[in-house]
C-alpha cells in the first residue's frame, strides 16, 4: 500500500546557495513537508533572513557561511551540518555565478576560472563531501541519498558570450550521469535540474531590459518567468521515496520554452 509518499519526516537536506532564489524557493518545498533543512551561503544577512522563513514551517533548520568554491570550507561546512542535523539524506548543489555576457575572445582565465571555481568545482567539492558520508551511512545499512545540481538551460541550448557558463553546466549533468551510476548500489540517486528563465538576482539585469522581455517572454508558452517556487515540488520529488527508481535524469523546468 503507498501512503505518504512525500512525507519528507526525518530526512536532512543540504541546499547550496538555499538563502535565495531557486535554492530558497527547493528549501520551502522541502520544508514544507517536514525535510529538515541546512542551507548554505555566502552571505550572513541573508542566510538570517531565509532561515527565519524556512522556520514557519516548524522545521529544524540551519545555515552554514560557505563559498562552495573552496573545499576547504565545503569540508567544514559539512562536517558542522552533521554536528547539528546527524546526517544528510540529501545534498541539492546549487549555488552558482552568472558569466557576465563576455564575448568569448574576450575571456579572460580569470573569467573563466571564476566562473568554473564555483559552477563546477563548487558542485564536485560538495558533492564529494556528502557522497562519502551517504556511502559510510550505506556500508552501516542505511543506504539512501540523493544528489541533485542545478545545471541551466544553456547547457543544451547554445546561449552566446557564456561559453564559460555553458560549460560548467554541461559539465555538471555528465558527472550527475556518472554518480547515478557509481552510487546507485548504495541507494543514492544522482539528478540534474535546468531552469529556464526565472525571476532571480541572478536575472534581474535581464529582466528589467524591456527589448529583452519584450523579444524573450513571448518565446515562453507559459507566458510568464519562472519563480523560485516553482522549484519546490521538483526537490520534494527527488527527495522522496517516489523518486527511488528515478536516477541519471534532467528534469527541464522552463515554461516549454526549450520546445517552442
Amino acid at each position: 500500500m503507498i501512503k505518504n509518499i512525500f512525507d519528507l519526516s526525518g530526512r536532512v537536506a543540504v541546499i547550496t546557495g538555499g538563502n535565495g532564489g531557486i535554492g530558497l524557493g527547493m528549501a520551502k518545498g522541502l520544508a514544507s513537508q517536514g525535510c529538515e533543512v541546512s542551507i548554505w551561503g555566502t552571505n550572513p544577512d541573508k542566510n538570517a533572513r531565509a532561515l527565519e522563513v524556512l522556520r514557519e514551517y516548524g522545521v529544524k533548520a540551519s545555515a552554514q557561511v560557505c563559498n562552495v568554491g573552496d573545499s576547504t570550507a565545503v569540508n567544514e561546512a559539512m562536517t558542522e551540518t552533521l554536528k547539528i542535523h546527524g546526517r544528510v539524506d540529501g545534498c541539492f548543489a546549487n549555488a552558482g555565478i552568472g558569466g557576465r555576457g563576455i564575448p568569448f575572445e574576450d575571456i579572460s582565465d580569470d573569467d573563466w576560472d571564476r566562473v568554473l571555481k564555483v559552477n563546477l568545482d563548487g558542485c564536485f567539492y560538495t558533492f564529494r563531501a556528502a557522497a562519502r558520508h551517504m556511502v559510510e551511512r550505506s556500508r552501516n545499512g542505511d543506504a539512501f541519498g540523493r544528489l541533485a545540481g542545478t545545471a541551466s538551460l544553456a547547457a543544451i541550448s547554445g546561449p552566446p558570450r557564456g561559453e564559460h557558463y555553458a560549460a560548467t553546466k554541461g559539465g555538471l549533468i555528465s558527472m550527475i550521469r556518472s554518480l547515478a551510476v557509481e552510487y546507485a548500489r548504495h541507494g543514492v540517486t544522482a539528478n540534474a535540474i535546468l531552469p529556464g528563465w526565472i525571476e532571480t538576482d541572478m536575472t534581474e539585469g535581464s529582466m528589467s531590459n524591456d527589448k529583452f522581455v519584450t523579444n524573450v517572454l513571448k518565446r515562453v508558452p507559459s507566458r510568464r518567468w519562472g519563480v523560485p517556487e516553482d522549484f519546490a515540488g521538483i526537490a520534494i520529488y527527488i527527495m522522496s521515496g517516489a523518486s527511488s527508481y528515478h536516477s541519471a535524469d534532467t528534469f527541464l523546468i522552463d515554461g516549454g520554452y526549450a520546445v517552442f
